[in-house]
């Protein structure tokens, strides 16, 4: 009795070792796809954001020679600027100008406040951020898991050492405490490989 529970542990354990190495090595993989997608979706929000600053400058400076070119009383290179505008920009423009600036004190101080004034770019930015930090925490999540399976190799490791060791005594009470070790560490090892996710 006692050598076919080793036996049949010996399998059991085995095959645990084996997909359990098997897991382990899909969640790295898994984690090394989205650490990598991260790194991509930061890389392209970095850019998006520089870009959305760089049309943000564009507007400031546009937007001031205009001023500048209103209080001179030139209105036709005011025109010109105006015509110009950013058509992200021109629609903030349009609204702000609806509430009479230059007369009214009451008015924004600028087009920038508006809500009217967005800039793609920089909602892209924080959309590529936001798919970053979650790509991120995925990759950590799967790290852990790849190390979940990595210790349950262990476990299984040590159902084979018991079980191997046993077979090396004489005396039977040892042999059953040994094979009885094995089998709890294999039981609790089982029970736990129940709850972790497969990599798909």
């Amino acid at each position: 009795m006692v050598e076919l529970a080793s036996t049949i542990l010996l399998a059991a354990a085995t095959v645990l070792s084996a997909w359990s190495a098997f897991e382990a090595t899909k969640w790295s993989g898994v984690q090394a796809t989205r650490f990598n997608q991260a790194s991509a979706s930061r890389t392209e929000s970095i850019r998006a954001s520089t870009t959305a600053g760089q049309e943000a400058l564009a507007d400031v400076t546009v937007f001031t020679a205009w001023l500048n070119a209103t209080e001179l009383g030139e209105r036709s290179v005011a025109d010109a600027l105006a015509s110009r505008f950013r058509g992200e920009f021109a629609t903030a423009f349009k609204a702000w100008k609806a509430t009479d600036p230059l007369h009214n004190p009451a008015a924004p101080a600028t087009p920038f406040v508006l809500p009217q004034y967005r800039r793609a770019d920089s909602a892209k930015a924080n959309e590529l951020l936001a798919a970053a930090t979650k790509r991120f925490d995925e990759a950590t999540r799967a790290n852990q898991i790849s190390d979940n399976y990595v210790l349950l190799t262990v476990l299984a490791a040590t159902v084979l050492f018991f079980v191997g060791v046993s077979t090396q005594l004489e005396r039977l009470e040892f042999r059953m405490a040994l094979v009885g070790l094995a089998l709890v560490v294999f039981l609790v090892s089982t029970g736990v490989l129940a709850n972790f996710p497969l990599a798909l």
